[in-house]
């Protein structure tokens, strides 16, 4: 049997399927306008006043090191309590405990909600009084979430760290971690945020190393087990918890025990 499609047909079946279209793009739209109020107005977790923001770890026996972290809430330990649990602390102490007789003095000028643009502010505070010797910076997150333009974001990023990098001051920098596994974001959103993400930490390690500090892949090295255990994140499914930021802290010595060695050889700026 032989089909013959009546005139007018193509046309009709072609204004269907642009309606339809249309209908699933409108839909996905208010789909994800939907979901991206849900998450503005969800309760996250707020930065512990006892967390100090300076603290000294280990022993006296050699100079002290002076590490300073830079960046959004993640920075100052945003889904912990104690100070031993943030990502810092657990830096602080790694190194203590990696160098007997090693004196880590850990201050944090960071700021919750920070994006990249507000690092030129935390970066002034940074060099105020001694110099710290290794500045470790992590950021993205909220530009990322907000969707801003990764190129912009990297650029701030970039003149952060050439910033510190010519005040003679060693910089490792976090890149945007692996949104895609965030539970507080529900999915479609939660694909969106985590490509934006990606985009993020591309745009970002090109800067950085042309600014001449040395970047870790956070969603590389620790993206896949924050999505297989959700007792990475805190109550609020957004934040790291104690053992995200242990993650984190493991990700990120080998280039902050690095970048100390390259600080000592160079002499320790004060």
């Amino acid at each position: 049997m032989t089909y013959r499609f009546r005139p007018g047909f193509s046309r009709r079946l072609g204004r269907a399927a642009a309606g339809y279209f249309t209908a699933a793009v409108v839909g996905g739209a208010a789909l994800l306008a939907g979901q991206a109020f849900a998450a503005r107005h969800r309760r996250y977790a707020q930065p512990e006043l006892g967390l100090a923001l300076q603290a000294t770890v280990g022993q006296a026996d050699a100079p002290p090191l002076r590490l300073v972290l830079l960046g959004d809430s993640s920075a100052l330990g945003v889904g912990v309590s104690r100070l031993p649990e943030t990502v810092g602390g657990q830096l602080a102490y790694l190194l203590a405990e990696g160098s007997p007789g090693q004196l880590v003095h850990l201050s944090s000028v960071g700021v919750s909600g920070s994006r990249s643009a507000d690092l030129a502010t935390q970066v002034a505070r940074a060099l105020l009084g001694e110099r710290p010797d290794v500045a470790v910076i992590l950021i993205g997150a909220n530009d990322a979430t907000a969707l801003r333009w990764s190129a912009d974001a990297a650029a701030y990023l970039g003149a952060a760290v050439r910033r510190l990098r010519a005040a003679r001051v060693e910089v490792v920098v976090g890149t945007c971690p692996d949104l895609g596994a965030v539970r507080a974001i529900a999915p479609p959103l939660r694909h969106l945020v985590g490509w934006s993400g990606r985009r993020m930490a591309r745009a970002q390690t090109l800067a950085v190393l042309t600014a001449g500090g040395t970047v870790v892949d956070l969603a590389t090295e620790a993206g896949p087990v924050f999505r297989a255990d959700a007792g990475t994140f805190c109550q609020d499914g957004f934040h790291p918890s104690a053992d995200g930021y242990r993650v984190w802290a493991h990700a990120l010595f080998p280039a902050v025990a690095a970048a100390t060695t390259m600080a000592a050889r160079h002499g320790r700026p004060r």
